[in-house]
């Protein structure tokens, strides 16, 4: 945090003072030299534009759920991702959580060339000193190796014998900022007191008194390896160890939906993409520009019509099958025929056609998560502009706190959940072989990009 204050403050005076040299003859022309800004393409993503949508029910609520109903709304404009992160995508942020580990350990053991020196440094710690990334490791250096062993997992607790990364020991440190915190009058700072006064809530959800703004600044841990044994506990009596084994490691699925990620670790992968983002175009000294999250409900519901107003599912139809009898999206269309569309469990993202908007699997292949907590009536209390509903339970409220939205159905489930409009959840801890997620950014400004 020093470095970026530091920065920032750099920043400032260097702007305030090539501003006093400019000449504007009197005139109110605004800052001079701030250049146009370009949105550069996202790989991978595409461009959802705003508008509004009726958002709930566009059929009847066969289960009777009542827990949306019809609704005018506006959403602004942003960037999604036009499939699901796939393993291979969600293996680079374990890679990194693993290489980012050994490197501070080995700067720990004493071992030069793993954290980056300098001036902007020499206040951190060596804990939030940043790493060197060009520095590259050597197998062939004994310390290295033997520094790195602790890595791996003990030789009672390897399967025949097999040196392997104990993913136990990748834990990802990560922060956000609570800006809706931030934004009560109560936890404004008072500048005729020149003082903070309010109370805040930490990531556990407790209570803390706001002395300054690192109250609104909230940090957890999270394990970033997908639980791979969900393909087995989530079906009792049923033989999966292929895919427990297989699923997330073999080259063979690097193309398929990611799985047995929970909430948190899905939050956890969009702060990181951000960060990497950022840092890759502007180095670790400016402040950040792009941010990638989770979508709301109310905003993947846009995404996955595609423009098409009160259509059923994402690609406008109100039949899962298309006018040559082929179906279109991955799920259970019969009873115990899974492999009727083409595929007994996932498959490769972007199999089947995507909607107006590009976006590929929005119904079926894996459910999604979003950033939205569940609650049967948020309809009824969201605003109609970008709505949003979001909960932070502690740890220690019950399993109804900690609910949040999953949209798209699944390869799993019946047709009824394949539709635009229809909400269920899961708990936010909870990690299953049915969800994944994909990733959005925000877009700045309102006209198309390159406009």
């Amino acid at each position: 945090m020093k470095k970026l204050i530091l920065s920032g403050a750099f920043i400032a005076t260097t702007l305030f003072l090539s501003s006093c040299g400019s000449s504007n003859n009197g005139e109110l022309v605004g800052v001079q030299g701030r250049g146009k800004y370009f949105e550069p393409l996202p790989y991978g993503m595409v461009f959802v534009q705003q508008g509004h949508f009726t958002l709930g029910p566009s059929d009847e609520d066969i289960t009777w759920s009542q827990n949306n109903y019809s609704k005018v709304v506006t959403i602004d404009a942003f960037w999604m991702d036009e499939t699901e992160i796939t393993n291979n995508e969600y293996r680079q942020f374990v890679n990194w959580v693993r290489d980012s580990i050994m490197r501070r350990t080995l700067a720990k053991e004493g071992v030069e060339g793993f954290l980056k020196e300098g001036e902007a440094y020499e206040l951190l710690d060596d804990d939030k000193r940043p790493l060197n990334w060009k520095t590259k490791f050597n197998a062939k250096d004994e310390t290295q190796r033997e520094t790195l062993e602790q890595m791996n997992l003990p030789e009672n607790e390897r399967f025949f014998g097999r040196k392997e990364v104990d993913t136990r020991k990748l834990l990802y440190d990560y922060y956000w900022v609570d800006m809706k915190q931030a934004a009560k009058l109560s936890n404004r700072y008072d500048f005729e007191k020149q003082e903070y006064h309010g109370t805040s809530y930490n990531a556990a959800g407790e209570k803390v008194e706001v002395k300054d703004r690192s109250a609104f600044v909230l940090n957890d841990r999270i394990q970033v390896y997908p639980d791979t044994l969900c393909w087995i506990s989530d079906f009792s009596y049923s033989y999966n160890e292929p895919w427990a084994t297989m699923y997330f490691w073999h080259v063979a699925y690097d193309s398929y939906p990611v799985v047995g990620v929970n909430w948190n670790q899905a939050k956890a992968f969009c702060i990181w993409r951000t960060i990497l983002l950022n840092n890759a175009l502007a180095g670790d000294k400016n402040p950040f520009v792009h941010n990638y999250r989770l979508p709301t409900e109310y905003e993947w519901e846009y995404a996955a019509r595609g423009g098409l107003q009160n259509s059923k599912y994402p690609w406008g139809g109100p039949y899962t099958r298309n006018s040559q009898g082929c179906f279109l999206a991955n799920f259970k269309p019969l009873r115990g025929n899974y492999a009727d569309d083409g595929a007994a469990r996932t498959t490769r993202v972007g199999t089947y056609t995507p909607n107006e908007y590009g976006l590929y699997d929005m119904a079926g292949n894996v459910a999604e998560w979003t950033r939205s907590a569940y609650d049967e009536s948020s309809y009824r209390f969201t605003h109609d502009f970008n709505p949003d509903y979001q909960y932070n339970a502690r740890k220690d409220e019950p399993a109804v706190m900690k609910r949040k939205v999953v949209r798209g159905g699944s390869w799993k489930d019946i047709e009824f959940y394949l539709q635009v409009s229809t909400r269920a959840y899961e708990y936010q801890d909870t990690a299953t072989s049915y969800i994944g997620f994909r990733c959005i950014r925000d877009y700045l400004g309102n006209s198309e990009p390159n406009n």
